[in-house]
C-alpha cells in the first residue's frame, strides 16, 4: 500500500510553469550560441564552455531556487529535455547551412538518447541543489 499523496506525474508536468521552462532554455541556449558564432574559439577552448557550463547551472539553480515554482525538480529537468530538443533541431537546421553538411546528433544518431539524458541529468542535479536552496530559505522543496 502506497503513502505517496502527490499527484501522477502526467498532472505535475501540465502544472510545469512554462515560461520558467522557457526562460532556463533560452540560458542553456547561451553556450550553443557562442559555439556558432565563434565566441568559445575567440575566448579560448576549453575554459570558456566550461565557464558558461557553470553560469548556466549556477542560474538555474538558482533560478528555481529563489522562486516558488510549483516542481523545483522537474522545472530543471523539463529545461534540460527542452534544450537537448532545441540543441538537436538547431544542429540539423545550421549544420549543413554553416558547414555545408549535417552534423550533431542526427549525423550520429547514436548520440540521440545520450543527449537527452545528459541532459535531464543536468536538470535534475540543478533541480536538486534548488531544492536545497529552498531549504536553505526555509521554503519547502
Amino acid at each position: 500500500m502506497s503513502t505517496d499523496t502527490r499527484p501522477p506525474l502526467a498532472h505535475r508536468l501540465r502544472g510545469l510553469n512554462r515560461p520558467m521552462v522557457a526562460a532556463l532554455t533560452a540560458i542553456a541556449l547561451v553556450r550553443p550560441l557562442f559555439s556558432i558564432t565563434g565566441l568559445s574559439d575567440a575566448l579560448g577552448k576549453p575554459l570558456t564552455p566550461v565557464l558558461l557550463t557553470v553560469v548556466i547551472t549556477l542560474t538555474w539553480i538558482l533560478a528555481v531556487g529563489l522562486t516558488r515554482v510549483p516542481e523545483p525538480l522537474l522545472t530543471p529537468v523539463a529545461a534540460g529535455v527542452a534544450y537537448a530538443l532545441a540543441a538537436l533541431v538547431g544542429s540539423a537546421v545550421l549544420s549543413p547551412v554553416l558547414t555545408g553538411e549535417l552534423q550533431g546528433p542526427l549525423a550520429q544518431p547514436y548520440a540521440i538518447v545520450p543527449l537527452f539524458l545528459v541532459n535531464a541529468a543536468w536538470g535534475a542535479f540543478c533541480g536538486i541543489c534548488a531544492i536545497g536552496v529552498r531549504r536553505m530559505r526555509g521554503i519547502p522543496g
